[in-house]
């Protein structure tokens, strides 16, 4: 039998994030045996994956960070069963690993950054390691990403909602950016302006204020016009630029961009809120 030394078992549990114990239990099973230990528990948390392969991952934490230039935010979402896993310190250290590598690698989609190397494993194959240590079923569920001249992300108290926003400029007072990323996360808008919203969801509303109307016993030839009426609305309580501003109602957040530099807008915003 070899000798497992403390050094040991610290290595181990650094490249899997296994618990000392499980680390101890993994190197006294593969008598000293690093590369046997490593499979070791990740064949545990296979095991464990397949388990509870049918259960609900629901719970989890929403985590945002922009790149150190400013230019890049990613955004990304690591689902567990219960809170109480979603609370604890190394599961979130272990999500925000994950969030970092997205910052650094810049993937494309979801099943990229799910591909990427960490710790001698892809980050999918991690996550299968993490659930053997946790004993939940765990998943990465999303990831999306913004470039821009500037990127501001917002993280919720909670890490339960989260959002990024991408802006035309950069150097503008750091607060207007912040104001923006948390009105996208306060008013959940569609979409940033009025062309930008899908036709689906215009044809929809229309619809929806012509039924309303038909209810109210208006007349037939009127219906368009007030169903234009309840759209135009909408799209100032649905679209970024034409929301009010939730620190000062009497300007759009366009009103308030443009306050402050008349070249400055939004090209893109990214939200994701977890059980809320």
């Amino acid at each position: 039998m070899a000798t497992i030394t403390s050094a040991d078992v610290a290595k181990l549990r650094r490249v899997t994030l296994a618990g000392m114990m499980d680390c101890k239990k993994a190197l006294e099973e593969a008598d000293g045996n690093f590369d046997k230990a490593i499979e070791i528990i990740r064949k545990k948390g296979q095991a464990v994956a397949n388990k509870r392969a049918d259960r609900e991952a629901t719970e989890g934490v929403v985590l945002a960070k922009v790149s150190a230039d400013g230019k890049f935010g990613a955004l990304i979402v690591l689902n567990s069963e219960s809170d109480f896993v979603a609370k604890n310190e190394g599961f979130v250290e272990f999500a925000t690993k994950i969030l970092n590598l997205a910052i650094d690698k810049k993937p494309a989609s979801l099943e990229e950054l799910k591909a990427l190397p960490m710790e001698g494993a892809k980050v999918g194959e991690k996550v299968v390691e993490y659930i053997g240590i946790i004993g939940e079923k765990l998943e990465l569920s999303f990831y999306e990403k913004v470039e821009a001249s500037h990127v501001q992300a917002y993280i919720h108290p909670g890490n339960k909602l989260s959002t990024l926003v991408g802006f035309t400029k950069a150097g503008i007072n750091v607060q207007v950016y912040k104001d923006v990323a948390m009105q996208v996360a306060a008013m959940n808008p569609v979409a940033i302006d009025k062309n930008d919203v899908p036709g689906k969801v215009i044809a929809q509303e229309i619809e929806i204020g012509k039924e309303q109307a038909r209810r109210d016993g208006k007349p037939e030839e009127m219906l368009e016009k007030i169903a234009q009426g309840k759209l135009a609305k909408f799209y100032k309580e649905s679209t970024l630029l034409n929301q009010e501003f939730v620190k000062d109602n009497k300007q759009t957040i366009s009103q308030y961009l443009k306050s402050t530099d008349k070249d400055l807008t939004v090209t893109a915003f990214k939200r994701y809120t977890l059980n809320l």
